[in-house]
């Protein structure tokens, strides 16, 4: 395992710190190790949700390392399984992520954060994509900013290049929560804890369906479930645990998981 990576388990909990000074940047072989971890809490029974943050208070992550593109690394690299920052492409990932931003979140560093399931950012926190500055264009937010916001809105952040707050994404809604900053990572473990208690085999099903379903009308999502081609979904149908909700609320009791 790199050095810059500082992995720890806190019971079902894995928190994940980008530490690679001084701006967090990722090169291709480091967004692989971070595909490797993603790939590992995925298999892991035992891991329910993970927290990826950066280290210190000033970056999150400021996206590509340029002294990387510099020598030689190309825009279309093997960056992984689950693609630049080891998650946004890793489509079996089907525990939920939650992304816990610390600082500055530069060009891919904050294009990675568009695939996270939910997002706390401190209040100091800010975004940018600085491509069009330096001869390039984003990818994966070209791909996702124009489906989460209004057309004018998302070319603002693709075509400008500024620094938007936390405070504005959040109002946009692209952040679920802003918070202060030596309050960060307790609120991202309070929410992890609070998707502790769900039933694991719903939250993949959840996540299951939202990829499968974003090119679908609403008549092909229902004929897509009743023709039980989802395997998550029908796991968690078939599943002890779809019983036990029931049985725990009417016996008015937590209901004891066993994600089978």
């Amino acid at each position: 395992m790199t050095d810059f990576l500082k992995i720890t388990r806190n019971g079902r909990i894995l928190e994940i710190v980008l530490d690679r000074p001084k701006a967090n940047t990722l090169d291709a072989p480091l967004s692989r190790e971070m595909g490797k971890v993603f790939a590992d809490f995925r298999d892991d029974p035992e891991l329910r949700v993970a927290i990826l943050t950066g280290a210190g208070e000033k970056f999150f992550c400021a996206g590509w390392d340029l002294n990387a593109v510099a020598d030689g690394e190309d825009y279309l690299e093997d960056f992984g399984e689950g693609g630049f920052g080891g998650f946004p492409e890793m489509t079996s990932l089907l525990k939920p992520v939650i992304c816990a931003v610390n600082g500055l979140a530069v060009g891919a560093g904050f294009e990675m954060l568009l695939r996270a399931d939910m997002i706390i950012a401190a209040n100091h926190a800010e975004f940018m994509l600085p491509e069009i500055r330096i001869g390039m264009a984003p990818d994966v937010a070209t791909f996702m900013l124009p489906k989460l916001l209004p057309r004018q809105k998302a070319f603002e952040i693709l075509m400008s290049g500024r620094r938007f707050s936390a405070e504005e994404l959040a109002s946009h809604g692209i952040i679920n929560m802003v918070v202060p900053a030596d309050r960060l990572m307790d609120e991202a473990r309070a929410l992890a804890e609070d998707l502790c208690l769900a039933a694991p085999l719903s939250l993949a099903a959840i996540k299951e369906a939202v990829h499968l379903t974003e090119q679908m009308s609403f008549e092909e999502c229902y004929a897509a479930l009743r023709s039980k081609s989802w395997p998550a979904f029908m796991k968690m149908l078939a599943s002890s645990d779809a019983q036990e909700g029931a049985k725990a609320f009417v016996e008015k009791r937590a209901p004891e998981w066993k994600g089978e």
